[in-house]
């Protein structure tokens, strides 16, 4: 048996004790506490203990008693006995209460202690800490990335530092990587973490953990800070790399900047980093995949490839780039070129060509291009047939996407999982999800493991089919299966759940994710305010306005219609308080600031 222990010190520290030093401990601290009270009766004097020490009183030492006998229960792994002891939390989304305030007591695993700190209060992640838990799917170190990332979420910035250097975590470039990723929609917290990381005495970040800094950074549009960060790459010898250059010109066409992106990749050598075929293969497949195929093959492609000797994997990303804007001719032109020059074509090369088909409507072409591959004897692999199936299933050609389906085996190709994917996903939105659940099963007994995409897929469609129940059926069982879901597949029940007028539970799937150390994202919170206001009620109202302060805490940006949404609401209830509260809230935060001061 372990307990959580939080010592109330200037800078809060995280330790793990075993139950009987924890006991010894506060047996000492009472002791402590009864010997002043004699010195202070018997000699007037009062002892030197700190304002929080005073506060332990021997009800402390009982009470841990009284908290081991009633909620103890197995830890996760090791089989010992555990009990929980947690801090006071502000976080809404962690609260183990009901959404009126009174303690759920079907839920609440945690025995709550109120610690005083002369800064502020801690809030930590409960989910190690239950007594009573679902198998441990994650590793230790997921674990604890979830309660960092948690923790900065709940953290003033100016006790942060403190915070980390006190704490006794062993800080390593995977972990740092795994918060980091956590904090991914959280882009502010996630660099102030990132910062004070910079000054802790036993830590070094590495080039991986630099480039996941650079990618939230240019995700904000924070360009000034992207570049400062390259310039310590470089001052510490540690970077930047082709894959730190290609993550930047991969933020600026996200942002509308193709033409910026080119000119970080030229701009690679005066940085100290050498160009290649690969990072030339990069920079036309980030520009080809955001549909500026025309700029990459005018721009690039055509002046450079006899300087870099493009390949064939060049020219299968021009091709695809093509097929991505459904220019299907262009692609064979291509294709042509690389037959030209030498190149021969690959079933890659062919496979873009037939989903560019498909990707322009263009069905009997597509089904002739396929009969053309037959003729000309390529060897037909599992993603053409798999692409056959999605596509006749997009246009509704069941029947068709079936046959080619059962035709595969025939042919000595077996089904992948993306096959049953993508077969899944084609009988729930054209013909019936009980026809893709009896697909599912028969796709485990041939022993084929389901993805996330599998459940996420057929999560979808019972959902879209009302079906809320069967659905929560499959998020039970993916767990089972050692497959944690998403924020994606809490989204889609959530949504669903809201839409349907069940918005109790709603809110019981939104509480749950912060339970298992799934972090919402903007799109959870804008689901969520706008399902409060579906029954109009002055208590739903107050939780939007909860929920758009917890929002703004976590580093997301509220759109304006989202801000006004909440005050009108708060202001037809009545609320008056809360509504100046958040109008505050807004003019302060200036509508959350992209910029971040490295």
């Amino acid at each position: 048996m372990r307990f959580l222990f939080v010592s109330p010190h200037q800078t809060w520290s995280l330790r793990l004790l075993p139950a009987q030093t924890f006991k010894l401990a506060c047996l000492f601290v009472c002791l402590f506490r009864l010997i002043g009270r004699i010195h202070k009766a018997h000699f007037g004097l009062k002892p030197k203990l700190s304002d929080d020490i005073e506060r332990f009183d021997f009800f402390f030492f009982f009470f841990l008693v009284w908290a081991e006998r009633k909620y103890e229960g197995k830890s996760r792994g090791n089989g010992k006995k555990n009990v929980s002891i947690g801090c006071k939390r502000t976080h809404f989304a962690m609260f183990h209460r009901n959404i009126n305030g009174g303690v759920n007591k079907a839920k609440t695993k945690v025995v709550f202690l109120h610690l005083c700190s002369p800064k502020r209060s801690l809030s930590l992640s409960s989910r190690d800490f239950t007594t009573q838990s679902e198998p441990q799917s994650c590793s230790a170190l997921d674990a604890t990335a979830v309660d960092i990332a948690n923790l900065v979420l709940e953290s003033a910035p100016k006790s942060l530092r403190g915070i980390l250097h006190g704490s006794q975590v062993q800080f390593t470039p995977e972990l740092v990587n795994k918060v980091l990723k956590r904090l991914w929609f959280h882009g502010p917290k996630a660099l102030q973490f990132f910062k004070q990381l910079e000054y802790h005495p036993s830590y070094a970040h590495s080039s991986s953990s630099f480039d996941h800094a650079i990618d939230i950074a240019g995700r904000m549009r924070d360009y000034k800070s992207v570049w400062a960060l390259v310039a310590r790459m470089r001052a510490r010898r540690i970077g930047p790399s082709s894959k730190t250059f290609a993550i930047i010109a991969e933020r600026f066409v996200g942002a509308g900047k193709p033409d910026r992106a080119i000119k970080v990749f030229l701009s690679m050598r005066e940085h100290g980093c050498r160009q290649d075929l690969h990072s030339f293969n990069t920079i036309l497949d980030i520009l080809c995949k955001s549909k500026r195929v025309e700029m990459a093959y005018n721009h690039l492609f055509k002046v450079l490839r006899g300087k870099f000797k493009a390949d064939v994997v060049s020219y299968n990303i021009i091709a695809n780039g093509w097929c991505l804007i459904k220019r299907t001719p262009k692609a064979l032109e291509i294709l042509k070129e690389m037959v030209d020059r030498g190149l021969t074509p690959t079933i890659t090369t062919y496979n873009i060509v037939l989903k560019g088909y498909f990707r322009a409507g263009q069905i009997n072409e597509a089904w002739l291009f396929f009969l053309q591959m037959k003729e000309r004897e390529v060897e037909i692999d599992v993603v053409t047939y798999t692409t056959m199936v999605h596509g006749f299933g997009v246009v509704g050609e069941i029947k068709r996407a079936r046959k080619v389906f059962d035709e595969m085996v025939g042919e000595g190709v077996l089904p992948s999982t993306a096959t049953y994917n993508a077969m899944i996903q084609v009988l729930c939105k054209k013909d019936s999800v009980e026809n893709a659940v009896m697909l599912f099963e028969d796709m485990m007994n041939r022993g084929y493991v389901p993805n996330l995409t599998t459940y996420n897929v057929l999560i979808r469609g019972l959902c879209h089919a009302g079906n809320m129940d069967k659905a929560m059926e499959f998020m039970e069982r993916m767990k089972t299966d050692g497959c944690e879901p998403n924020v994606q597949t809490y989204n889609v029940v959530i949504r669903y759940f809201c839409d349907a007028g069940d918005i109790e539970k709603g809110l019981s799937v939104f509480e749950k994710m912060g339970h298992i150390g799934c972090l919402p994202n903007l799109d959870t919170y804008n689901v969520m305010i706008s399902a409060m206001f579906v029954r109009k009620e002055s208590k739903d109202l107050v939780v939007a306005g909860k929920l758009l302060v917890e929002m703004i805490d976590k580093g997301f940006l509220p759109r304006k219609f989202t801000f006004n949404r909440v005050l009108n609401g708060l202001l037809l209830t009545g609320n008056q308080a809360f509504a100046n509260e958040i109008l505050r809230l807004q003019s302060q935060c200036g509508r959350l600031p992209r910029k971040f001061k490295l």
